[in-house]
């Protein structure tokens, strides 16, 4: 089951690494509202659902800043670690809901690593959201064009699971892709007026 994986620190560390080679890349680029240089303006997050003792910098959300004055816009680069404001690591809720899906959200089989300690209600949720919401978003829709048409919206994330593991070998690398694709869509370059 995917949500095995959630058990391993060196996944959070590849996708602590992924998001730090992407925020290092975009912090070359000049501010895109006035051209001004960029500064990190990194920031702690308190996600639930990580195995025992991460460090804590994979807790770090990556986040940059203008540093010229009258401008500030913050900048949030693509991250594979966490899904917009959601309380839970991105990881969990696809390896999560990917393993309800495969199986059934009623299932006794369902045997999710016991630190997660999540609810039904919680998985109903994330299920709804994934099922009506986000197919029909802006952040869907703007990179649904990438993938098979044998991803089905309606079986979303663990279609993109299938895709991806389908040529990726294994469920880790499947995970990782899957990661990095939906973070495209989800993590769309945010613009935050700094107070």
């Amino acid at each position: 089951m995917l949500s095995e994986l959630l058990e391993k620190k060196n996944l959070f560390f590849h996708l602590y690494t992924l998001d730090k080679l992407v925020a290092q890349e975009c912090q070359k680029n000049p501010c895109p509202h006035c051209g001004g240089p960029l500064h990190f303006a990194n920031y702690p997050r308190k996600p639930r659902g990580e195995p025992c003792d991460l460090p804590k910098e994979y807790y770090t959300r990556f986040s940059l800043c203008c540093g010229k004055r009258g401008c500030r816009l913050r900048f949030m680069p693509l991250s594979c670690r966490f899904m917009g404001r959601k309380i839970y690591w991105f990881p969990v809720i696809v390896c999560v809901l990917s393993d309800t899906q495969r199986l059934d959200l009623n299932s006794n089989a369902l045997n999710f690593p016991k630190h997660l300690q999540i609810s039904r209600n919680t998985l109903s949720r994330w299920s709804l959201f994934f099922r009506e919401e986000f197919p029909s978003s802006p952040q869907w829709q703007g990179i649904r064009g990438l993938v098979s048409a044998k991803v089905k919206n309606d079986k979303l994330p663990l279609s993109l699971i299938n895709h991806f593991s389908s040529f990726k070998g294994s469920l880790y690398n499947a995970l990782i892709s899957c990661l990095k694709f939906l973070s495209q869509g989800w993590n769309l370059t945010i613009k935050i007026r700094a107070g």
